[in-house]
């Protein structure tokens, strides 16, 4: 089965001008970000690079994480993009996600140790991180605790 996605793009310009992208529930003003010389208006494919992997590694945990019978109280992350630039040639070179994972307050060494695990494990089962592999470096640095005790 083939899932097909279509993003219409609108482009107003030069280099330096901006315009808008549409797919789905994803509608945007896009141009290139101010530290790389352009205007710095609406998102730019940096960001949206980050997003795409960022999504879907944290949808991808939450899913493994959930088929584990592991009760989650939180799931927060943050995820960092890397971009070298070298003779004026920009690479993305890295995507670092940094999951921060409360477990409920009853949760078993066994559990917390699964959810590290599946936080590594989630990187390599993600859509996105598997059409980087090659091209981009991928790691995760997990945060991973049970909750406090109610009182």
């Amino acid at each position: 089965m083939i899932h097909e996605f279509i993003l219409d793009a609108d482009w107003k310009g030069g280099r330096n001008s901006e315009g808008t992208i549409s797919s789905g529930n994803l509608n945007t003003v896009i141009s290139i970000p101010q530290p790389m010389g352009g205007p710095g208006t609406g998102t730019n494919p940096d960001e949206m690079l980050l997003g795409a992997a960022a999504t879907c590694y944290i949808i991808t945990l939450a899913a493994m994480l959930e088929r584990s019978n592991i009760t989650v109280e939180q799931l927060t992350m943050q995820s960092q993009g890397n971009v070298d630039v070298t003779n004026n040639i920009f690479t993305y070179k890295e995507i670092i996600h940094r999951p921060h994972v409360v477990l409920s307050a009853d949760a078993t060494a066994q559990e917390l140790e699964k959810a590290e695990l599946l936080a590594h494990k989630a990187e390599q089962s993600c859509m996105i991180s598997r059409a980087l592999a090659g091209n981009v470096q991928l790691s995760t640095e997990p945060n991973i605790h049970a909750a406090q005790p109610a009182e």
